[in-house]
Formats: C-alpha cells, sequence, structure tokens
C-alpha cells in the first residue's frame, strides 16, 4: 500500500488520456479501448467524502423538532432555516462550476470541507436562531463547493462509465444523509445540541481525504478529462437553441423532484408527529428508511441509465412516482412507511441520469453543468422547504402533502428532450 503523503493514488492504474479524433473513420471499438480504466479507489474516496459531507449537512434538518422546541420556532421559521443553507449552496455552486472548468482548483474540496466543519462548530453552540442562520449559511458555503469539484472528479475516475461513477459518486451522499438523522436520534437529542460539535471529527477526517484525492486530481485527473470528442459537431454546436430548451426541460424536472423532496426532507418528521404521534426517535427512524431508499434509488439510476438509455429512466423516475405520492397522504402510518420506499427508489434514480445527460448535451462544461444542476437542485430544496412551511402555517402538514402529489406530472415535459447522438454515447463508454 502507497504512502499517504507520497502518492497516495500510485496504486491506481492511470492509463493515458485517449488521442484527439480527427478520423470520422474510425471505429467505436477502438474509441472504447483508448478510454482509461475506471479508477475505483478514487470514487470510492470521493462516495466516501460525500457520506461525511451529507452525513454533516443532514444534521441541520434531523435537529429541527429538538430547534423547534428549544427556539420556539415556526413551521416558516424552520423553512427560512433550509432556505438559507441551501440558497447559499445553489447560488455558488454554478459559479464554482464555470470557474474551475476554466482554471482547476485540485484542493479547493478540502477548503470545502473546511467551511462545512465551521459551520458544524457554530451550529452546536449557537443561543439565538441568527446564528443558526449563520451556521447553516458556512454548511451551505461548503456543500457549494464540494458538489460541482466531486462531481467532476467522479467525471474524471468514471473511465466512461459516466452513469455509474454519478451513481456511485451520489450514493455516499444518500447514505450520510440517510444516516444522519439516526445520529441524530441516538447522539445529539439525548445529549443536547453541543454534542454536534463531536461530528468535527467526521470533517477531519473529510479533508484528509479529500488532500489526497486533490493530490490525484492534479497528477493524473485532468489529464483524464482531456479526451477525445467524438467525430462531427455536438449537438451543442449545431443546435443552441435545443440545447437550451432540454436543459430547461430538465431544471423543470428537476424542480418537480426537489420540491416534493423537500417536503419530505424537512417536514416528515414533523408530519408523523402531528399526524399520528409518534415519538422523535421513531419519526427519525422513518426518516431514515425513506432516505435509504432514496440511496437505493441512486446506486439503480445511472448503471440502468448507462444500458438502456438515460431519457428512459427520466421518464419513469418521475412519473412512476406518481401513483405513490397520490396515495400518501391518505394512508395510516403502515402504508405511510411502506409507501416512502418506492417513493424515494423511482425518485432518486433520475439525478445521475439528468447530470449525464445534460453533460452530454454540453461537452467540455462538466463543473458548470454539475454546479447548475447540483445548485439548482440545492436552491428548489430552500425554496421548496421555505413555502412548504408558510404553506404549512396556513393549512396544515397534510395538505401541504396533497397538493406536492401532483408535482411528478411535470414529468410529462420529458417528451420534448432530445436524443443524443449514438456517436457521443458510444465514444463515451469504455469496452465491455
Amino acid at each position: 500500500m502507497p504512502a499517504w503523503g507520497v502518492a497516495p493514488w500510485a496504486a491506481i492504474s492511470v492509463p493515458g488520456p485517449c488521442d484527439v479524433v480527427k478520423d470520422n473513420t474510425v471505429s467505436a471499438a477502438s474509441v472504447a479501448a483508448a478510454a482509461p480504466q475506471t479508477a475505483f479507489n478514487v470514487l470510492a474516496a470521493i462516495s466516501f467524502c460525500h457520506l461525511l459531507n451529507d452525513m454533516m449537512q443532514s444534521l441541520l434538518p434531523a435537529l429541527y423538532p429538538m430547534l423547534k422546541g428549544t427556539y420556539e420556532l415556526s413551521f416558516g421559521q424552520i423553512g427560512f432555516l433550509t432556505f438559507t443553507f441551501q440558497v447559499t449552496a445553489s447560488l455558488l455552486q454554478p459559479l464554482v462550476g464555470a470557474y474551475t472548468d476554466r482554471k482547476s482548483r485540485p484542493y479547493s474540496l478540502a477548503i470545502g470541507m473546511g467551511s462545512t466543519l465551521i459551520g458544524l462548530v457554530l451550529l452546536a453552540f449557537a443561543t439565538h436562531f441568527a446564528t443558526l442562520l449563520v451556521a447553516a449559511a458556512l454548511i451551505g458555503t461548503g456543500s457549494s463547493v464540494f458538489h460541482p469539484e466531486s462531481s467532476r472528479v467522479a467525471r474524471m475516475a468514471s473511465g466512461g462509465r459516466h452513469g455509474l461513477a454519478q451513481s456511485v459518486f451520489q450514493v455516499g451522499g444518500n447514505v450520510g444523509s440517510a444516516i444522519g438523522p439516526l445520529l441524530a436520534a441516538f447522539i445529539v437529542l439525548p445529549r443536547g445540541q453541543s454534542s454536534v460539535v463531536w461530528f468535527s471529527a467526521a470533517a477531519l477526517l473529510g479533508i484528509f481525504v479529500l488532500l489526497q484525492v486533490g493530490h490525484w486530481y492534479k497528477t493524473h485527473g485532468v489529464a483524464r478529462l482531456k479526451t477525445k470528442k467524438p467525430s462531427g459537431t455536438s449537438l451543442l454546436a449545431e443546435q443552441p437553441a435545443r440545447v437550451r430548451m432540454a436543459i430547461g426541460v430538465l431544471l423543470a424536472l428537476i424542480f418537480s423532484k426537489y420540491f416534493y423532496m423537500a417536503s419530505l426532507s424537512s417536514y416528515y418528521t414533523l408530519y408523523l408527529i402531528e399526524r399520528f404521534h409518534v415519538s422523535v426517535q421513531q419519526s427519525q427512524m422513518l426518516l431514515f428508511v425513506f432516505l435509504g431508499s432514496v440511496a437505493a434509488g441512486t446506486v439503480l439510476g445511472g448503471p440502468i441509465g448507462d444500458r438502456v438509455g438515460r431519457k428512459i429512466i427520466i421518464w419513469v423516475s418521475i412519473l412512476g412516482v406518481l401513483p405513490f405520492t397520490l396515495i400518501l397522504p391518505h394512508a395510516n402510518l403502515f402504508w405511510t412507511a411502506v409507501l416512502t420506499v418506492p417513493i424515494g427508489v423511482i425518485l432518486a434514480s433520475a439525478f445521475p441520469a439528468i447530470v449525464v445527460y445534460a453533460q452530454e448535451l454540453m461537452p467540455g462544461r462538466t463543473g458548470t453543468v454539475a454546479g447548475l444542476f447540483y445548485g439548482f437542485a440545492f436552491g428548489m430544496g430552500g425554496v421548496g422547504a421555505a413555502v412548504l412551511g408558510k404553506f404549512a402555517d396556513l393549512t396544515s402538514l397534510t395538505f401541504v402533502y396533497q397538493v406536492c402529489a401532483f408535482l411528478p406530472l411535470l414529468g410529462l415535459l420529458a417528451a420534448f428532450l432530445p436524443t443524443v447522438s449514438h456517436e457521443e454515447q458510444v465514444a463515451s463508454q469504455p469496452a465491455r
């Protein structure tokens, strides 16, 4: 095993980048044969750091029941707290992605994790609502750096298996989001808000690992992104208006997905407590079931999209969830827990396919696309939490879920998505 301090990723076999294709007669087999192999060590490291990052970030919504009682917060204030975190992240992510497309910053991932560390410590010792908002903003800033850059690293390490790489990367975050509420239920809630500081050890571990990822990024990763382009011109060059329309459709689908996800991730525990009178710990366990299903859906979405096509996955993952969302507000406690499983699996399978599909539409803009879609997803989650919180104050959480149940109908917009050329998709795939 190589020493971490010298060349921690030296054990990874890193073939040279693909040559630029200029001859239209070059076969798909030779393209695939020249592709670098998937660097699973790097994917595992970045997925693990995504787990740590999102585990720490998920502590904030997991603490909402305790914070609501301690600070006597309204649903609107809870929504604004989520809004502060997610909008801070969403506004900066596209800027970070666009900047690093022009000039790589291999060690920015560790810096982003440092911002999350500071926000976490501040959250542990906050005594006022305003301080909670500052802590949420710092955590959001860390996320704004981490997500677009780590998505870029996943593509660097993919070896052409882009959907698989995005799923491996994203599932780390889903698992972290799922275990965060459990840790909050069994560590933070019994010991109080200040025990959040214990999780700073996870942030320090993440910084250490990301420094090693940054070294691999600097020495090998940048070259891997300079792979050859398919012969001919891309859809972006030939039909930019059509690409802009497609990106608009994808953003509308993200709106549908994350507005609905906000209703569950931010208010599901409160909904269970209010309607079924379960304990706080029981509500956290049921939230874990839902978030675990989200992780499972993320694992499935990318590899299936690599095989059957990303448009099919996008269609099924948005519209396919509609029957379950319509039934959920009318179900009893048992069926509520059961229904959240297919909702999480089906809905989460869309995001890896959407990100890779958009990157295929806009080749050479990996960071910009990742920043745009991760940022918009966070922004829609934040806006959704704030709007739905106010709506819940005026009506009820049950009514909120009845209204949100119709959001998956926006999946019909997938009919307007263009088809990425077969030549471009083949050129990005490794040898099977």
